[in-house]
């Protein structure tokens, strides 16, 4: 072989080690300062009543190129936030989340679907207290850029989805507080 030969081959070699490089997937880290699940129900009748939980942790992998993407993300139960401590602790209870056992929430992506370089929808499995369903996020609004203030790769993004919480062995007072739930969730993550 020529040397001009080994060398192109080489070069074509470097390029696409290098090509391979900048298509790599990126692991943004939940930021847990920025990142609050919300969730709204009927009171009976009376009002809609939207809790949120304080602690949030996981991770976000993204491959803009290939436009895959896979999330994996807990909540911690036991930080539910009503704004009563009292109602805190009820919704703790065995009745709602039963936090003794099961301290956890987690959803887990199987298929990110996108709309061109944008996110649409993500489905995968929500565990509740043991629990596994199926559930479809409908993303409302998706950012990838630099983080104004930390200067890395930085994504956010707002989803949404309806849950029957009888489902989820979390059903007590249903209907007259609503069987149908509305998860909202609010997502910020940075690259490590």
């Amino acid at each position: 072989m020529k040397p001009t030969q080994i060398s192109a081959i080489a070069l074509a070699f470097s390029a696409l080690v290098a090509g391979s490089a900048i298509a790599a997937p990126q692991t943004y880290v939940v930021d847990p300062s920025h990142t609050f699940p919300h969730f709204s129900y009927t009171h009976m009748g009376m009002s809609k009543q939207t809790l949120s939980f304080k602690k949030t942790s996981g991770t976000v992998v993204l491959d803009k190129d290939t436009r895959e993407a896979k999330v994996d993300v807990t909540i911690d139960m036991k930080s539910v936030n009503t704004g009563v401590d009292d109602f805190d602790d009820h919704i703790r209870d065995a009745d709602f989340f039963d936090t003794a056992k099961f301290p956890t929430a987690t959803f887990k992506s199987t298929k990110v679907v996108f709309d061109g370089d944008r996110p649409a929808s993500i489905e995968g499995d929500l565990t509740i207290k043991g629990i596994t369903k199926p559930i479809t996020l409908t993303v409302t609004s998706f950012y990838s850029g630099e983080h104004p203030m930390l200067k890395k790769p930085a994504i956010g993004a707002n989803a949404t989805a309806v849950i029957k919480r009888t489902e989820f062995n979390a059903g007590k007072y249903a209907p007259a507080v609503s069987d149908e739930v509305t998860l909202n969730i609010a997502l910020e993550a940075v690259t490590e």
